[in-house]
């Protein structure tokens, strides 16, 4: 009887391994989920970190572009372009066009030239390249804005997706 006795305890450790029990798959599936988890934060707080620093990237970039456009404008208005008979039939097909683009009235191209660089200068219209390039700098401005408020909602929403998971 020894014998079948020792030959039964060496055959149930060999069961026991071939089927885990319900206690050890539990706690492998919950150390894959903890591994897994411990992953997704790391991979989160690594997407946060790079929009953070295209955000940062993206606001300098743009005081970058805003100071040179401010920069060209100040040196534009500073100096009035002197504009010749040439240079103005080379930039505009028509003299009607010139005249419309410049809002002044003018029989000629030269009296067109004369009046453009006269000491007085000439009423600004609408279609002023400056006020139409701070037009355009105001429209980016106020899209810039509404990209921050739309990027500090998504890092909010990751850290909170982070604080969730822990």
């Amino acid at each position: 009887m020894n014998r079948e006795f020792t030959s039964r305890e060496q055959r149930l450790p060999a069961q026991t391994r071939q089927k885990p029990k319900l206690g050890d798959r539990v706690r492998s599936i919950a150390d894959q989920l903890k591994q897994e988890t411990e992953l997704q934060i790391k991979a989160t707080a690594r997407i946060l970190g790079a929009a953070a620093q295209i955000a940062e990237n993206h606001d300098q970039l743009i005081d970058e572009v805003f100071d040179m456009v401010e920069e060209d404008i100040e040196q534009n208005q500073a100096k009035p372009p002197i504009y010749t008979t040439n240079s103005l039939k080379q930039q505009f097909k028509t003299l009607r066009d010139a005249k419309t683009h410049f809002g002044l009235k003018a029989h000629s191209w030269v009296e067109l030239v004369n009046k453009l660089n006269s000491s007085s200068p000439p009423s600004r219209v609408s279609g002023d390249p400056f006020n139409s390039i701070s037009e355009r700098l105001n429209a980016i401005e106020s899209e810039l804005r509404m990209m921050r408020v739309e990027i500090s909602q998504i890092l909010s929403l990751l850290k909170q997706l982070v604080r969730e998971q822990e």
